[in-house]
């Protein structure tokens, strides 16, 4: 029997209802295409953890630029027959802070009537509300404060304001020959003459720990990714070492003018690597490995305590510990330098401290 012409009408407009149906299905997906690659950044968790804002690396490269430019018209002038110049060298202290600075006075001890030996320079994350202890004098600290910008753990962001920090030493006093990283949870162990002595009474080269054999250091390594340090940092380059050193100033001008190994030490690490992420302890001693090794001591003078670290913090000393054996016993190395610096104290141990300053700290 054949079908009626209204029964081949509905199948005919059936038909054509669903091919119109698939058409339409399909160009949205197609349309939906580009929109997902758009979103999705948006919606998913990143991969990485956060990257240095452009417009701070802008600023820094200016700075940078000018620092490096002072340094080479400096170098010229000491160099030339003509214009001899014969500066007292002296001691830039880079403080590194994302606290208020609770030490201060200790520190102001430590500097009392030696101002035409060092300057202070501090990097105080813009967080910090005050930077100094409440009514606190200083003339060490006062107008010693850089511009500075925000820092947070497991990000370049240390290393970079490390790096303002010693272009603003470079710019602001030729006579600066070294510069040494400070943190606000350090201390000195002897007292200015007996540290300006350690370091100018030998042949000048940095104090930098460099190491090669750490067991996590392949893990470090690729926290980035897997070959992301390549071609400018193959692993058997790859070194690290304590953030805290004290440079030359030759090596200071080297840290600065780097863009090279910058370029892959700024990329952010991936989130599923932030326990293996600490930039600040791969940059300086790799860059200096592998331009100036043997300019390099390979140790640094500020004593740690790893013994009981916490979550990659080491231990930190409370007010009950704080006693002359204490500081004795942090002075001491395994070789026949002494440290010069110590960390990590809580703030509370500030009276303490400054009880046993003239007595032990800065008695020689």
């Amino acid at each position: 029997m054949m079908p009626s012409s209204s029964s081949s009408s509905s199948y005919s407009c059936s038909s054509s209802s669903s091919t119109s149906s698939a058409f339409l299905l399909s160009l949205l997906l197609l349309l939906s295409v580009p929109l997902l690659f758009f979103l999705a950044p948006r919606l998913l968790p990143p991969k990485t953890l956060p990257s240095i804002p452009a417009s701070d690396e802008t600023s820094d490269l200016a700075l940078f630029r000018r620092a490096i430019l002072a340094s080479n018209s400096s170098s010229a002038s000491a160099t030339s027959l003509r214009l001899p110049h014969r500066r007292t060298p002296k001691i830039a202290f880079l403080f590194l802070t994302n606290s208020p600075l609770h030490f201060a006075p200790l520190w102001e001890q430590f500097f009392h009537n030696r101002s035409r030996l060092f300057n202070v320079y501090v990097h105080a994350d813009p967080s910090i509300k005050p930077p100094l202890p409440p009514s606190f004098s200083s003339p060490s600290f006062a107008g010693r404060f850089i511009p500075s910008k925000p820092t947070q753990r497991a990000s370049p962001t240390l290393i970079s304001a490390a790096r303002r920090l010693l272009a603003f030493a470079l710019l602001d006093d030729p006579s600066n020959a070294y510069f040494t990283i400070i943190s606000q949870t350090c201390i000195p162990l002897h007292s200015f003459d007996f540290m300006y002595r350690s370091l100018l009474s030998r042949p000048r080269r940095s104090y930098i720990e460099i190491v090669a054999d750490d067991p996590g250091l392949y893990t470090r390594y690729i926290a980035r990714g897997d070959d992301a340090m390549l071609p400018e940092v193959p692993f058997e380059r790859f070194r690290v070492g304590s953030q805290f050193f004290a440079l030359t100033r030759k090596h200071a001008v080297m840290v600065v003018r780097d863009r090279r190994l910058w370029k892959k030490f700024r990329m952010p690490c991936l989130r599923k690597m932030r326990d293996s992420c600490y930039p600040e302890e791969h940059y300086f001693p790799t860059l200096l490995d592998m331009q100036d090794p043997n300019g390099c001591s390979g140790y640094t003078l500020t004593r740690v305590n790893w013994t009981d670290s916490v979550e990659g913090h080491p231990h930190t000393y409370r007010p009950d510990e704080v006693r002359p054996e204490l500081i004795w016993e942090l002075r001491r190395s395994n070789s026949t330098y002494s440290y010069l610096f110590a960390r990590k104290f809580a703030p509370e141990c500030i009276d303490p401290l400054m009880q046993i300053a003239h007595s032990v700290i800065l008695k020689d």
